[in-house]
């Protein structure tokens, strides 16, 4: 499928237009700065765009008030008595000063504890969170593969897991491999199901169109309260996009 995208500005409102051999034109407002974006199909120009969006103000104008009023996480530092949040509940953490190497327990129901050296510093002790989130979802994965690759009806030969500042998820169809945002570590496990399986219905249809979300309707017919959960506060810091 040929894509273009450029961008636009609709009284005041900056748009990312992305053209595409679609049929009908959707609009989204994304989390967490009401971020829009346009996917429209190529015979639609400039001026019946702007158009469209103009008849959708109202909506997009709630939809980023949504999001404007939601809390935000601001950025970790690691120490002691900071909430943290893990598979969708906050927890304390307790920062352990030892002899051993860094790494990461869950205590009980309220508290993490966070085991690092005696030089160590707020780099270090997220590099030992960013290691313990990484193996939570390594051990997920292949469960949930299992669960969801005949319903979906795909082979995903590759899964691997990276820090993204603008996706929860993104896929190479070509190469049937499908990356997740490290952040899923931090919210409910019904959101990391709920963006594999996004990602794995994009293998089958690239766009966010209509036969994608039918195809979602089919296989995860809940899927968009997942999203709601998803995108429910409290946001992290950057600049999540779903």
């Amino acid at each position: 499928m040929s894509t273009r995208q450029h961008h636009i500005e609709v009284r005041g409102l900056p748009i990312e237009v992305v053209r595409k051999d679609i049929k009908n034109l959707h609009v989204g407002v994304y989390p967490p700065q009401g971020r829009i974006r346009v996917a429209a199909p190529l015979r639609i120009n400039d001026e019946a765009l702007r158009l469209a969006i103009i008849s959708r103000l109202s909506w997009i104008r709630r939809q980023q008030a949504h999001f404007t009023d939601q809390e935000r996480q601001s950025q970790r530092e690691f120490v002691n008595g900071e909430s943290h949040f893990f598979q969708g509940r906050r927890y304390r953490l307790n920062v352990v000063k030892h002899d051993g190497p860094a790494y990461v327990h869950l205590s009980n129901n309220r508290t993490i504890q966070l085991f690092v050296g005696h030089q160590t510093d707020r780099n270090k002790h997220e590099e030992a969170f960013q290691q313990w989130y990484r193996q939570t979802l390594q051990k997920q994965i292949p469960h949930l593969l299992a669960k969801w690759r005949a319903k979906v009806g795909v082979t995903v030969n590759e899964v691997r897991i990276r820090r993204m500042k603008t996706r929860w998820g993104s896929c190479n169809a070509h190469a049937g491999r499908i990356w997740l945002n490290l952040e899923l570590a931090k919210k409910s496990p019904v959101c990391l199901e709920y963006i594999l399986v996004h990602e794995m219905v994009h293998l089958l249809e690239r766009g966010h169109n209509e036969r994608f979300r039918s195809l979602m309707d089919t296989v995860m017919p809940n899927w968009r309260l997942f999203r709601k959960e998803l995108n429910r506060a409290p946001l992290a810091h950057e600049k999540w996009k779903y």
